[in-house]
């Protein structure tokens, strides 16, 4: 007998819904619904269109509905930080704010006005983030904290809609700032520090719980009857994570590519200390009670803000033609340090990339393609780094890497394969659905154990692998090393 789910895929830039049947031992899986979700300006605020972002929800049950299947289960899963408010009447409180929006900075100054940073950290060992939800309650309104009965994350703010049962799972409350993963509940010191109310806090649940049936009306609207709603890993990365095909006893790390980039590796207990604050690492909840480590690292911000210098000076290029410049460049010719502070600024960055190396007695890039192939590399070299951190702490020598969907570069993905010297294989770009749909799966007994969801997700999607090519990284990686030491400006 078919099995059949809903992923309610919400990512900060596009909303997927998405359609997941388990027959016998194998998993399929297809996108019923696709829409844009982009904040709004209103007010002189950033903010986010709930009810768009729900009525685009219910548009993809309905065509669910449609396939007249008997669906099992629903649950979504969402970027975190933000947070919804609702009134004791299931109401939403308006606006909802987006995690770029100016106030968090006044925020984060009235929170530390209040507690220090090391406090925070040994709380809830996250890293420093203005946009986390912590701050952005220390410039939240008291009024409408005193109209407000619940405080959701946005994935679980979903399910509660779907359900109208509040409960934040763990995963996605981790990345809150006012969860400490330590004692797995809500850290009173921070609440009494930032002034919010407990009881604005539904109950943590862990990953894989069934919280309740869709609302009547809803299960109506949409002729999905009386599906479950569960909460599944409602954080896209620990939904990711589930998703990834890594056999019993695998030492491994994921990277999330994108503008700015994340490592990580799985844990089995959270690890809160000095050093894992001065290197900026955050412990995020997994599923069956693991622990994400990971750090924010370098990313493709830098060569997009070399793309748009170009555009604006008549060099106007597309990614393609510029990877089609990059391979001849010579490879290792100069490298930069991406943690430079001048790299984090925008502007003429092939300028600033040609004095970095005039100033570390580099040969000087010039043309778009070996300046792209210096700023691929050293992000290379850079994650390298980041591994050997991420070793040192754990004591374990990771042998694979899995690279989870996001804004990608093929180039960068082989560099940096061959710089960490282990195979890098390429996540599914439905990993954080195929992950809710399998922790779905797990809650209601259709499988039995993670592992055996690794299986499935094994023989039903086929990834890409890349097998590393050490050639001269070794001696690059000294040299990177050594000028990561060297003072510039």
């Amino acid at each position: 007998m078919d099995n059949h789910y809903v992923a309610c895929d919400l990512g900060a830039d596009s909303g997927r819904i998405v359609f997941g049947t388990l027959r016998k031992d194998e998993l399929l899986i297809s996108e019923a619904h696709h829409f844009p979700n982009a904040p709004i300006e209103a007010d002189g605020s950033l903010q986010w269109n709930v009810p768009q972002l729900y009525q685009e929800t219910i548009e993809g049950l309905r065509l669910i509905g449609g396939y007249e299947e008997n669906i099992d289960s629903i649950s979504c899963n969402s970027w975190g930080a933000d947070y919804l408010l609702f009134g004791s009447d299931g109401s939403l409180i308006t606006p909802t704010y987006h995690h770029g929006d100016r106030r968090s900075e006044d925020g984060m100054k009235k929170v530390f006005s209040k507690v220090d940073w090391e406090t925070v950290y040994d709380e809830t060992g996250v890293q420093q983030m203005p946009t986390n939800t912590l701050f952005q309650l220390g410039a939240e309104k008291w009024l409408r904290l005193r109209r407000a009965s619940h405080l959701l994350p946005v994935a679980d703010a979903f399910n509660f809609l779907l359900a109208g049962v509040p409960r934040v799972e763990m995963s996605l409350a981790s990345t809150m700032q006012l969860y400490n993963p330590v004692t797995k509940a809500w850290s009173e010191r921070l609440l009494d520090a930032v002034g919010v109310p407990a009881k604005l806090f539904p109950p943590l649940v862990h990953a894989g719980t069934r919280i309740g049936e869709l609302r009547p009306e809803i299960g109506k609207q949409t002729g999905l009857g009386h599906a479950s709603v569960i909460a599944s890993c409602s954080h896209e990365v620990a939904a990711s994570l589930v998703a990834l095909p890594i056999r019993p006893g695998e030492t491994w790390a994921y990277l999330e590519p994108g503008s700015v980039a994340t490592i990580g590796t799985e844990l089995p207990i959270p690890l809160i200390n000095e050093a894992s604050r001065t290197l900026n690492f955050t412990n995020e909840a997994g599923y069956g009670g693991t622990v994400h480590l990971y750090k924010p690292a370098p990313g493709l911000w830098i060569l997009d803000e070399c793309m748009r210098f170009w555009k604006e000076n008549q060099r106007d290029m597309d990614i393609d033609l510029l990877m089609h410049l990059t391979g001849p460049a010579n490879p290792f010719e100069c490298l930069i340090d991406p943690t430079d502070p001048r790299f984090l600024e925008a502007g003429d960055m092939p300028l600033k990339i040609q004095a970095y190396c005039q100033e570390t007695d580099q040969p000087i890039p010039r043309k778009p393609g070996s300046i792209a192939r210096c700023v691929l590399e050293s992000l290379a070299l850079s994650y390298r780094k980041t591994l050997r951190e991420i070793e040192a702490f754990t004591a374990s020598k990771i042998s694979r890497l899995y690279i989870l969907p996001g804004t990608s570069n093929n180039m960068l993905n082989h560099f940096t394969a061959n710089a960490l010297g282990i195979p890098a294989i390429l996540a599914s770009q439905n990993a954080a659905a195929i992950g809710n749909v399998m922790v779905q799966a797990l809650t209601l007994g259709h499988v039995k154990t993670l592992d055996e969801a690794r299986e499935i997700v094994r023989r039903s999607v086929k990834l890409e692998a890349i097998i590393p090519h050490a050639g001269f990284w070794d001696a690059a990686y000294e040299r990177f090393l050594a000028l990561s030491s060297v003072p510039t400006g």
